[in-house]
């Protein structure tokens, strides 16, 4: 009992400096109100969705490289790019005056997001192996860490749009900047993971090659990829263009801390509850599903505020619960040594749907309102519901392939 209260307390000072930077990443106060900033300085239904479509059609280019860098190199310095990533864009995003400069910011954006996807969660898994043995805590920590994200989020929400309120909504970006550049003192306050480096390195192009194999040759992996990438489509698309939502109800700027606050606040309490649901039990899966639909059904509809919110929030949560279950089905398949690619190979799927689907999403929204648009949300909540019945009847992936050996390889 001793040793594994030792072991557990190891751990999580360990992750301590992690969970700080996290936070300070998370900690941005311009989130809460960028769509009415948006609006201010020219934008419209379809200039959001081509914005969107602007950040995640650079997101792919990047996010496997990133992701095998991280993995050859250091996840921790990865992740210490991504927050100068999101500070310049904050920054840009805070001096824009126009469509065509916030978009330019918004590339830059997509650079973070292609550098932080994956990275996280692998440090996180791999420092859970090398304290412990093996990765069964994997799914209780990273709910942790996104727990503390979301408070971040919630905070800096909260003071976001009381600041909005006072001031021009623009200081909210510059007041940001700082938080993020602290971040980068706490990532390299943590010790890195050194598992996925245990052996030699294998040259570059089979390295590649096996994150490439992985992701597209792993029958047992292809239902929890495409799981993964419709659940992570829906969340972006939730939190991309919930807000609008609010302006076509004429919310003033005072609600949307509370209400971005509300819709964050459930990357941290969907976390914490995705080690406490059983998704393969029936019952389960059946409540689930049914709200998950539910809720998407109700934003076609309603134009009460708070009904809004609520569907938003409910329709966030279950999600959150389903990414942090599949992630750990993921990583319980893949090996250390292509982890954070594989993880970012996932992540470009998800961002080759997004691409699409934001600019039909936006185009539809600016045509016929979000409440029409809102149909779409429902079709894709009905394939993530089926999905999660398969994936649930599916036995999940459990083996790790291995890391050809390096001697045996030719350059």
């Amino acid at each position: 009992m001793t040793t594994n209260g030792t072991t557990t307390n190891s751990l999580h000072r360990r992750l301590l400096p992690l969970y700080v930077g996290v936070a300070l990443q998370g900690f941005l106060l311009w989130l809460p109100v960028e769509k009415l900033f948006m609006n201010e300085i020219g934008f419209d239904p379809a200039s959001v969705g081509l914005m969107a479509a602007a950040y995640a059609g650079i997101v792919p280019f990047i996010e496997v490289p990133s992701g095998i860098l991280a993995d050859r190199w250091s996840r921790r310095g990865v992740l210490v790019i991504s927050s100068v990533a999101l500070a310049v864009s904050t920054l840009i995003g805070g001096l824009s005056h126009n469509v065509a400069t916030y978009i330019v910011g918004a590339l830059v954006l997509g650079v973070y997001f292609a550098l932080y996807s994956g990275t996280v969660e692998s440090m996180v898994y791999d420092t859970v192996v090398e304290e412990t043995g093996d990765g069964a805590a994997f799914e209780r920590l990273i709910g942790r860490a996104r727990f503390v994200e979301s408070m971040a989020l919630v905070a800096s929400s909260l003071l976001g749009g009381w600041v909005a309120s006072l001031l021009p909504t623009r200081v909210t970006y510059l007041l940001s900047v700082p938080f993020v550049l602290a971040s980068i003192i706490a990532y390299l306050r943590f010790r890195e993971p050194r598992l996925h480096r245990a052996g030699e390195p294998a040259p570059l192009r089979r390295h590649i090659a096996t994150t490439v194999r992985t992701l597209t040759h792993q029958r047992a992996l292809a239902p929890v990829i495409l799981l993964s990438v419709l659940v992570a489509v829906l969340m972006q698309t939730v939190f991309e263009f919930g807000p609008l939502w609010l302006v076509a109800v004429s919310a003033p700027a005072v609600l949307f801390g509370p209400y971005w606050a509300g819709l964050t606040s459930t990357i941290g309490i969907g976390g914490l509850l995705a080690g406490r649901l059983d998704l393969t039990r029936p019952a389960t899966l059946a409540a689930v599903g049914g709200l998950i639909v539910a809720s998407a059904a109700a934003l076609t509809v309603t134009t009460s505020l708070v009904a809004i919110t609520a569907a938003q929030i409910v329709l966030a949560l279950l999600l959150m619960v389903i990414s942090v279950h599949v992630s750990q089905l993921l990583h319980d398949a893949v090996p250390a040594e292509v982890r954070t690619g594989v993880a970012s190979g996932v992540s470009t799927f998800t961002w080759l749907v997004f691409l699409p689907f934001s600019l039909v999403f936006g185009a539809v929204s600016d045509a016929v309102g979000v409440h029409a648009a809102a149909a779409l949300i429902v079709g894709f909540a009905v394939l993530v519901v089926a999905l999660m019945v398969v994936a649930a009847r599916r036995k999940a992936p459990v083996a790790e392939p291995e890391m050809p050996a390096p001697a045996l390889v030719a350059a």
